[in-house]
């Protein structure tokens, strides 16, 4: 094995050590008692379901980790990249079509590989404690969508990227980096309109002080936003959620059903004013401008690996190609990908934090947005107190219980 082969499979281990490390503190933690600020909310009977619903969860968690080391290691070191190449490239597709094949088999393997642990995630876990609403023939829609969009986006994306590496020299990663820049704002400015309602219904707020609460609050908080959606978020799960998302004129706010069930109009409205608070403090450009910047990083470095022998003789594989190189530099950017990830799940808890204080200090109504944070708590069964590493390498919001104690200031 070279040094390639060295440095990835190091990552790999590591990776899964410090996750199963996290795992297993983040079990240590389920045994302690209920934090007082929840006692107005959760009965005991409630709070012991929560701990097993988590621990569930984890171990789920570990033996699906465990499993796709496994099969890993396995394709890896009983050479299962040379021979999928060597049959793709049998089949004469062409340089392209040949890249789009090896790369197309490699993801739907890993689908179906893990589909098994997805069905027991939501008609065996999800089912056990009460949310699955999930129904098998919405569960199969549901993959058949994903998988055309997955050919519809990302085939003409992937098709892109593998054309210019192969046959516009040094600048590639520069023309990939405009491509995949383009990309990005296209997702976001289509994905409110015609991707997410190809999954669920999005109605308007109907009429009634809830829907003149909410565009008031918007109003007066400066978001130019038309409409309030309600999601069928009912259709597949009774957990409740509620979510900002689009560009421009595409911009939405939307509940689901099973929150607005819930949730008293203050309630709600502390909700959405958290929502609008993330875009006046401008969290979706930052977003956005740091997956440009990352996508800008990613290919400059694969535009220096891809073409490494190197690489590929770690992975045991003969000829150069670029759809290999692609793959096999994905994996060498483990490291950095993991430090980033850190950064991200630190950035985000950051800007949660953010958000709770412009929705206190907008609506002038605190403790609404505590009520609403403990109901959501107990509705989705949250783990109310879990391990700080285990916080920092998963969690991309704050603990709740960090949430309201720090909400409780402005009270």
């Amino acid at each position: 094995m070279n040094t390639y082969g060295v440095i990835i499979l190091a990552t790999l281990l590591g990776e899964y050590l410090l996750s199963t490390a996290a795992d297993f503190l983040n079990l240590g933690t389920i045994t302690r008692d209920l934090p007082k600020e929840f006692g107005d909310v959760f009965d005991s009977a409630t709070y012991r379901k929560s701990q097993e619903y988590t621990r569930a969860g984890i171990q789920l968690e570990m033996v699906s980790s465990t499993f796709g080391l496994a099969v890993i290691l396995l394709f890896w070191f009983s050479g299962g990249f040379e021979v999928l190449d060597e049959t793709v490239r049998s089949w004469n597709a062409g340089v392209l079509g040949t890249g789009m094949v090896y790369v197309g088999l490699l993801l739907l393997a890993r689908s179906i590989l893990f589909l098994p642990f997805t069905i027991y995630s939501t008609f065996v876990l999800e089912e056990r404690f009460g949310f699955n609403k999930t129904t098998p023939v919405v569960f199969i829609m549901d993959l058949l969508k994903g998988l055309v969009l997955a050919c519809i986006l990302g085939g003409p994306l992937l098709c892109l990227v593998l054309w210019l590496f192969q046959a516009a020299g040094s600048l590639a990663w520069v023309y990939g980096w405009i491509g995949a820049t383009m990309f990005i704002f296209f997702v976001q400015f289509i994905a409110p309109t015609w991707i997410m309602p190809l999954f669920n219904k999005f109605t308007p707020l109907g009429e009634g002080a809830l829907r003149s609460a909410i565009l008031t609050t918007a109003e007066s908080s400066g978001f130019p936003v038309q409409d309030v959606f309600v999601m069928d978020g009912s259709k597949r799960s009774t957990k409740s959620n509620a979510f900002f998302t689009g560009f421009g004129r595409t911009k939405r706010i939307a509940l689901y059903d099973t929150i607005i069930r819930n949730h008293t109009t203050d309630e709600l409205v502390s909700i959405v004013a958290h929502e609008i608070g993330h875009y006046k403090l401008h969290h979706i450009v930052q977003g956005i401008v740091i997956a440009i910047l990352q996508s800008g990083v990613m290919l400059c470095l694969l535009s220096m690996f891809i073409a490494s022998k190197g690489l590929l003789d770690a992975f045991y594989v003969e000829h150069l190609s670029v759809y290999a190189g692609m793959i096999f530099f994905g994996m060498l950017f483990g490291p950095l990908e993991f430090f980033l990830s850190l950064f991200m799940h630190s950035l985000s808890r950051k800007n949660e934090f953010a958000a709770d204080r412009f929705a206190a200090e907008q609506t002038k109504n605190p403790r609404a947005l505590i009520a609403a944070l403990k109901k959501l708590s107990s509705d989705n069964l949250a783990h109310l107190t879990p391990h700080p590493f285990y916080v920092a390498l998963r969690y991309s919001h704050p603990t709740m219980i960090e949430r309201i104690r720090a909400l409780q200031k402005f009270v």
